[in-house]
């Protein structure tokens, strides 16, 4: 139920941040949004009083079609500034988005709209054409609206698919209807209560199928408290958004989003110097960056500086750099610190879609934990940021329906990761089961939650918690339960070796672990060339002797050499360790 009266009761709507910058900086940068062609980057940009004024007016013409407040939207835009001015729009109108990661897939893609149920559809003309071939949201889509394309696509695809253009509608219904100390019109913006639904966010379905999870403006709210008081993120900043969910935090926060020309699903093929370019432009202080594009980065200015022969490429201007969205490696952090000037940290911060951000730790500190990562005890993710209360329980399947402080286990226990905060969503979309799977009733007397992260780790002496991977990815034995991170950061330190899985298969009907190997380019290299220096059976060998050194690790006997690892669209990061399980029994039962 989504309450959108205007009682004094009801007040949250994370719009009002964008109205003060708005009113404080007007004229100054809001957005700006990279394009290239044929090698030339254009920049499209945006003040805050026009964002907030363009806004306004969409919201206003929303209503007037049809799409009123309470109602649900899917939003299929590209990252321009049409999708910042209708994301605010909707916000506004007490309109509920619905946001997809198009990469999910085809089948994913359709289950969300199913249980998603939205009553309008609004996006770019590729967008409607694949809803119509693969019946997205039929049944319950009532409204659509077709965004950018050329003035005489958009006005096709709308004949098309019975619906209308953003383009027609602003002309058709002229916002006119308040005016404000400067005689332009205002929209009034529909307040809710802080708990009330304000939007829906599908996982990635990375690690299983793609859940919607409700946001309310509650939520939204910590964690722009958290950029400001954590990340000490100030008005005026500039800021390199490679991910659309957090760009959109930028103008809430007085800070200018530049978006770069990059396809945000797929950041492994991001041109980095496109990147670079934007920066040094803008002067930007801050860059978010997932750890893949961390990588990316990293090597580049690596490369340029050996091409040319000169010094690393020097990202001057920024202040910090913030990573979330999968764990980093240490070595791609440790090679784009090169990059910063001195002092300037990347910020590792660990969270979900469900919760973000939780924690965070400056890349001088997880540096300095290496020798406790490569030697099997994990990942450092840092303290508790302010406001999230972070337990650890006993690893089960179990519903656990009321929380109960002896659920917690002590230090360097390793177990479930359990969280609380303001930031903490309460509930999954139309998921009863999901919910009750993942959410533990707080014993506050508060109508509050603790989330159950599905991740396996545990807190220090000092309060620091440490990720030991999935709890779907452990593998458990007869003898022994084997975690994901802290075993394939000890084979990690192999020369030869990119990166590392940690599978179960069944030989002779018993639960047998598994290391699945993706080689470096260079041993790809040489494994390729006849009579080259590389020598499977030696490095199997040398893997045995690693594991063999490590408690974690000493009964793993098997290993298999895999091309190109699975990984998420989302971040290209996330291993996907249930399509190698499947491959590596395969490989395993031939033989």
């Amino acid at each position: 139920m989504i309450e959108t009266t205007n009682s004094s009761s009801n007040q949250a709507n994370l719009c009002r941040h964008l109205a003060h910058a708005a009113i404080a900086t007007p004229n100054a940068l809001a957005v700006a949004v990279q394009k290239s062609q044929s090698g030339i980057l254009t920049y499209q940009e945006i003040n805050f009083v026009t964002l907030h004024q363009r806004s306004d007016e969409i919201a206003y013409a929303l209503n007037a079609y049809g799409i009123k407040s309470g109602m649900k939207a899917v939003l299929m835009v590209t990252p321009s500034i049409d999708f910042f001015a209708l994301t605010f729009a909707l916000f506004k109108a007490g309109i509920v988005p619905i946001l997809v990661d198009p990469g999910m897939g085809i089948k994913n893609l359709k289950q969300c709209f199913i249980e998603s149920a939205p009553d309008a559809f609004i996006g770019i003309p590729k967008a409607h054409i694949a809803r119509i071939i693969f019946a997205w949201g039929k049944g319950s889509v009532k409204k659509c609206l077709t965004v950018g394309g050329s003035s005489v696509i958009a006005k096709l695809v709308a004949k098309v698919i019975g619906g209308d253009s953003l383009a027609n509608i602003l002309k058709r219904y002229p916002l006119n209807i308040e005016k404000d100390t400067d005689n332009k019109a205002t929209y009034p913006m529909v307040k809710l209560a802080d708990d009330a639904m304000s939007a829906i966010m599908f996982t990635s379905g990375s690690t299983g199928t793609p859940k919607g999870v409700v946001y309310s403006h509650k939520m939204f709210e910590a964690q722009i408290t958290a950029l400001k008081n954590d990340y000490a993120i100030e008005p005026g900043e500039r800021d390199l958004a490679t991910f659309p969910l957090f760009s959109l935090f930028g103008p809430a926060l007085g800070m200018a989003s530049i978006v770069p020309d990059m396809d945000a699903s797929k950041p492994i093929r991001a041109n980095p110097h496109y990147i670079f370019a934007a920066i040094e432009k803008y002067q930007c202080t801050n860059l978010f960056a997932n750890p893949a594009l961390i990588e990316v980065l990293g090597q580049a200015g690596a490369s340029d500086a050996q091409q040319d022969n000169s010094s690393v490429t020097k990202l001057t201007s920024l202040k910090r750099v913030i990573s979330a969205g999968a764990p980093a490696t240490l070595p791609s952090i440790a090679r784009f610190t090169h990059l910063l000037n001195d002092n300037v940290p990347i910020l590792t911060s660990y969270g979900a879609t469900e919760s973000l951000p939780l924690t965070k730790i400056a890349s001088n500190d997880l540096l300095e934990t290496s020798h406790i990562t490569d030697n099997g005890g994990g990942i450092c993710v840092g303290r508790p940021i302010s406001g999230v209360d972070i337990k650890i329980i006993k690893i089960t399947e179990e519903v656990i329906e009321q929380w109960h402080d002896v659920l917690a286990l002590g230090p360097n226990d390793i177990g479930e990761i359990v969280v609380k905060g303001d930031m903490v969503s309460q509930q999954y979309y139309q998921r009863d089961l999901a919910t009750a799977q993942a959410k533990i009733k707080d014993c506050d007397g508060a109508d509050n939650v603790r989330h159950r992260m599905g991740d396996l780790g545990y807190l220090d002496d000092n309060g620091l918690l440490w990720m030991c991977g999935r709890k779907a990815h452990r593998v458990e034995t007869p003898k022994q339960v084997f975690y994901s991170i802290p075993c394939e950061r000890i084979f990690n330190t192999h020369n030869l070796v990119k990166r590392s899985a940690l599978v179960g298969v069944k030989l002779l009907n018993v639960t047998t672990p598994v290391i699945c190997i993706e080689l470096t380019d260079e041993a790809k290299k040489l494994q390729k060339v006849k009579n080259s220096t590389f020598d499977e059976s030696s490095l199997f060998s040398a893997l045995r002797s690693i594991a063999f050194a490590h408690q974690q690790t000493a009964a793993i006997s098997h290993f298999l050499i895999h091309d190109d690892f699975p990984v998420d669209i989302r971040h290209n990061a996330k291993i996907f360790r249930e399509k190698l399980s499947v491959w590596a029994q395969e490989e395993l039962t031939d033989d």
